[in-house]
């Protein structure tokens, strides 16, 4: 009997177990699997938490549901009668010490019409017309490693990319949108551009397709995210499942590894999958020679606060799901959710529930991520009473911290992964990398990675 072990309870994870079970009982396999989480509870960067009447997520909020596999996965799991979709409603940018409307008729603040670029609240009559160059510009060098920032400023200007998609790309990926790919955020930008010789006139021949994704994009469960990693751990019943402990070593003999368990067992095991963050699986494996590959992939941190108030959200200033913070602001915070407008279930009773986002890019992060938990809070409600107007004092809050956690896919990044995949398998071979450290940010991603996994495992096998 083989025993295939995956390290990491995340999505990824549980996703990659969840299609070796599958699998291991259709073809008889007998596998042995087993699946270990450091932490008491599995989800990873999914946890729902419960305060009052309100549901706050400390990680993900949603899952984008126009990936093919979101879906159909929900729906083999029984889940589609706990599915809510988001509200949707106009998004804003904090600028000029005002929320001005990000275009409608924009994907990440690109215009996807001539119109939605000249009647933008947010660009001057030169930064409109200087964006007209995408229209004629050709391709002479761009490729999909290339930066998207650079990208999007030759053809569309600086000051559209400076003042209405630097913000709201930012607040999608983490990094600077400079050092990001174009690969690793809107490959499609190229196909367009190649297409019909133009990044507007292509997002508007495909307008009804990002409209209809707009609408209805994203989707929950009503009693939180945590849903789909509760129902997955309640189906996983031929895994072994080990929570609240560590793999601290692992060692190659012969054709097998012995893996170091923090409690003091080991586990002797013939396929290791890492779904662990890029720091945790470079001291597992402890391979000097895997030390610079793993040097060039890049993490970020960041810190989100939910303030809940005892007020309705319509006191709110304006019919919309949230802002973004531009630099000119004068607001500490990278974004805020409206998330009691955005996602109903959130909020039992109708009452104003709010998420804020720090991240490490921001200037004032070093002293934000020294505060304490009630001084993070006297900062958040400056920056409600400034934007919003809300001078009234929190019911109850939630904060998180993300130390270097968050994956940034930065130019090197492709490169990376592809060296690191390749000697490891030289150097362990049936070890395999997955989750969002090296290919996909977001739980769509993850979950299609998952299912890659388990079946370039399964082959592996056969």
């Amino acid at each position: 009997m083989k025993t295939v072990l995956v390290v990491g309870g995340g999505i990824t994870g549980l996703t990659a177990m969840y299609y070796l079970q599958k699998q291991n009982r259709k073809r008889n396999l007998g596998l042995r699997l087993v699946l270990v989480e450091s932490n008491e509870y599995l989800g990873g960067k999914i946890h729902t938490v419960k305060k009052d009447d309100f549901i706050m997520e400390t990680g993900a909020d949603s899952i984008v549901a126009r990936n093919k596999n979101v879906l159909p996965y929900v729906k083999e799991l029984n889940l589609e009668e706990e599915l809510v979709f988001n509200a949707t409603g106009t998004s804003y940018i904090h600028t000029q010490n005002k929320l001005l409307e990000i275009p409608k008729d924009s994907i990440f603040g690109i215009p996807m019409t001539l119109e939605a670029l000249f009647t933008s609240e947010l660009l001057s009559t030169r930064g409109k017309i200087e964006a007209l160059k995408d229209l004629f510009r050709t391709n002479i060098c761009f490729t999909k490693e290339s930066s998207i920032g650079e990208f999007l400023e030759y053809y569309l200007g600086k000051e559209i990319v400076e003042k209405q998609i630097a913000p709201v790309l930012a607040g999608v990926y983490s990094g600077n949108i400079y050092s990001l790919t174009m690969g690793s955020t809107l490959p499609y930008l190229l196909d367009y551009k190649e297409k019909y010789g133009s990044i507007i006139r292509g997002l508007g021949k495909n307008k009804d397709t990002f409209q209809s994704a707009t609408n209805k994009k994203f989707i929950s469960f009503k009693k939180g995210l945590s849903t789909i990693i509760n129902r997955l751990e309640e189906v996983l019943t031929d895994v072994t499942i080990l929570k609240g402990i560590a793999v601290t070593g692992m060692k190659k003999i012969d054709d097998q590894y012995e893996i170091k368990l923090s409690n003091g067992e080991q586990q002797i095991v013939d396929t290791v999958v890492l779904s662990t963050p890029q720091d945790i699986t470079q001291r597992i494996l402890n391979k000097e020679e895997l030390n610079p590959i793993f040097g060039k992939l890049k993490n970020s941190s960041n810190i989100t606060l939910y303030l809940s108030y005892d007020i309705s959200d319509e006191e709110l200033p304006k019919d919309g799901t949230g802002f973004i913070v531009a630099e000119d602001s004068d607001i500490v915070c990278n974004a805020c959710t409206w998330t009691s407008r955005k996602w109903k279930h959130t909020s039992k009773n109708n009452q104003l529930l709010l998420r804020l986002f720090y991240k490490k890019t921001n200037p004032a992060f070093a002293r934000l991520n020294s505060l304490t938990e009630e001084e993070l809070i006297k900062e958040a409600k400056k920056d409600i009473e400034k934007s919003l107007g809300i001078t009234s004092n929190p019911k109850s809050y939630e904060v998180t911290k993300w130390e270097n956690a968050m994956p940034v896919y930065s130019l090197d990044h492709k490169q990376a992964v592809e060296a690191l995949t390749q000697t490891l398998a030289d150097l362990y071979p049936n070890v395999y990398l997955a989750g969002c450290s090296y290919f996909g940010v977001g739980i769509a991603a993850c979950m299609a990675n998952g299912e890659e996994t388990a079946v370039k495992l399964l082959n592996s096998i056969e």
